[in-house]
C-alpha cells in the first residue's frame, strides 16, 4: 500500500474515533455495491429517488370543540380517549379532584407500565408553578416530580434566587406516568395528557409559569422551536376560557439537560434572573 493511501485511511480512522464510532459492529465490511447488485435485476437502473415512493397524505388537524383541550391542534379523526381525557378534566373542580381523575383515566398504556401516578410537589397556590416532561425512575417510584438527581439540581438552582419548594412554588410534568426507559414522550402521549395539564394550571392559579425543557415549553405555547431559541424570554401561555387573561411563561432549560451539558448552566442562570426580576415586580 502506497504511503499516501496508509496516510489518508489513518486519517480517515481518526476523524471516526473523534465522532465517537469506535466500534466495528461486525467481523468483516459488508461490500454495499456488490449488495445492490444482487438485489437488483440485471440491466434494470434504480429509479429515481422522488419517484420511490409517493408523497404521503398530510392529516388534517382540527381544534376539538370539547371543553378543556385549550384550543389544542390535534388530529380530526382524534381517538376518544382525548376527548374522554378533556371531559374528565373540565369536571374536575379542584386539584384533588384532578388528581383523582387522572389516577382513573384509563386512556394510556402508561398507566400500566408505571408505578405510581406523579401528580405534583410543593405549594399550590404559590403563585409559581413549574412544569417539566415526565417523571424518572426515582419520580415513579416515590410518587413525586423532580425528587432524583435532577430534581436535586432543580432545588438548588431555584434556592440560588431565593426560592424553596416547601414555600415558594409548585411543580408538576407534562406527563404523570413515566414512559418505559424514561424516552421522550410522544406527540400522541403529549396531546391525551395537555388538557389534565390546562385544567392543573387553571387551579393552580399561578401568576407566572416556567416550562422547563423543550417538551414543556413547545406543548404549552403551541410552537415548533426548541427550547434554546425558546429560552431566555417571556412568553404567554394561552388560558382554556375564552377573555381569560393569558399566564407569563419562561421557558428554560431542563434540569437533565444541564447535568449532560454543565457549559449550559449560564443560560440557565440567566433565565433564572430574569425569574426573580419578574417576581420581585409583583
Amino acid at each position: 500500500m502506497a504511503e499516501v493511501d496508509r496516510a489518508a485511511l489513518l486519517a480517515a480512522l481518526r476523524l471516526q474515533m473523534e465522532w465517537g464510532a469506535d466500534e466495528a459492529l461486525a467481523e468483516a465490511p459488508l461490500d454495499r455495491t456488490a449488495l445492490a447488485d444482487a438485489l437488483a435485476p440485471a440491466g434494470a437502473p434504480f429509479p429515481p429517488a422522488a419517484a420511490a415512493r409517493p408523497p404521503a397524505a398530510a392529516t388534517p388537524l382540527a381544534r376539538p370543540a370539547v371543553p378543556g383541550s385549550g384550543g389544542l391542534l390535534i388530529p380530526a379523526a382524534a381517538p376518544p380517549a382525548v376527548s374522554r381525557a378533556a371531559e374528565l378534566a373540565a369536571a374536575a373542580n379542584s386539584l384533588d379532584a384532578l388528581r383523582e381523575a387522572m389516577a382513573g383515566f384509563e386512556g394510556s398504556p402508561l398507566r400500566e407500565t408505571a408505578t405510581n401516578l406523579v401528580f405534583a410537589d410543593g405549594v399550590p397556590h404559590s403563585g409559581l408553578m413549574l412544569i417539566g416532561e415526565a417523571p424518572g425512575a426515582d419520580e415513579d417510584r416515590l410518587g413525586k416530580p423532580f425528587v432524583g438527581v435532577s430534581g436535586r439540581l432543580l432545588d438548588r438552582m431555584l434556592a440560588s434566587v431565593g426560592l424553596g419548594r416547601e414555600r415558594d412554588f409548585y411543580v408538576t410534568n407534562i406527563l404523570p406516568f413515566r414512559p418505559p426507559g424514561n424516552r421522550t414522550p410522544t406527540d400522541a402521549e403529549i396531546a391525551l395528557f395537555l388538557p389534565f395539564v390546562l385544567r392543573h394550571v387553571e387551579l393552580a392559579s399561578p401568576r407566572v409559569l416556567v416550562l422547563l425543557g423543550g417538551t414543556a415549553a413547545k406543548a404549552l405555547l403551541r410552537s415548533r422551536e426548541g427550547i434554546t431559541r425558546l429560552r431566555g424570554r417571556w412568553h404567554e401561555v394561552a388560558p382554556r376560557g375564552e377573555g381569560a387573561a393569558p399566564w407569563p411563561a419562561l421557558a428554560t432549560l431542563h434540569p437533565a439537560y444541564l447535568l449532560r451539558n454543565p457549559a449550559a448552566k449560564k443560560d440557565a442562570w440567566h433565565d433564572l434572573l430574569l425569574l426573580r426580576r419578574r417576581l420581585d415586580e409583583r
